[in-house]
């Protein structure tokens, strides 16, 4: 397969190929972390993906990175951030659904997308159940490396979260 030019046009047919891995890639990753599989989750992102996407973990278990909390760089570090938060002595069952995809192409080989999201994480503390709902957006961007679309950067927007009041209390002292 030749390289195509960064600046070449696309056929149709090669633009809708490019948009349906890329929702594919994105369906991946959602199931790779509601199913706990972290041996595949870094595969899912760029070697230098940027992440913000703990705004609602409290700062003092918020990721950091180059001085700026709510941030994560990097596929290994991500994984860890991640993990570390779903994962553990304190199991965090998720699920996560995208919704109402909005990708463009911004070359052959780069795009963004702006996707709906819905989230639902639960723990048990003792005999209640702790329970968080969130609503928002998934701003991301991708880039073909290798001849596969990985994400390389997200930025989490949430509209609306509802939460148990002690939701949050599993990760004193985890990150």
């Amino acid at each position: 397969m030749s390289s195509v030019p960064a600046d070449a046009t696309q056929s149709a047919a090669e633009e809708l190929l490019a948009i349906s891995e890329i929702q594919s890639l994105f369906a991946k990753r959602l199931r790779v972390m509601d199913t706990k599989q972290w041996d595949r989750y870094a595969e899912c992102h760029t070697d230098d993906v940027v992440s913000e996407s703990y705004a609602d973990v409290p700062d003092d278990n918020r990721p950091q990175a180059d001085g700026q909390g709510n941030k994560v760089v990097g596929a290994e570090a991500l994984t860890k951030a991640i993990s570390g938060l779903l994962d553990g002595d304190i199991k965090v069952t998720t699920v996560h659904h995208g919704h109402m995809p909005e990708i463009v192409l911004t070359s052959p080989t780069t795009a963004r997308g702006i996707w709906a999201m819905e989230d639902e994480l639960w723990w048990q503390h003792g005999d209640v159940t702790e329970h968080m709902h969130g609503y928002g957006h998934y701003h991301e961007e991708y880039r073909k490396v290798a001849g596969r679309w990985r994400i390389s950067y997200r930025k989490l927007t949430r509209l609306r979260v509802t939460k148990t009041p002690g939701f949050f209390s599993y990760l004193r002292g985890r990150l």
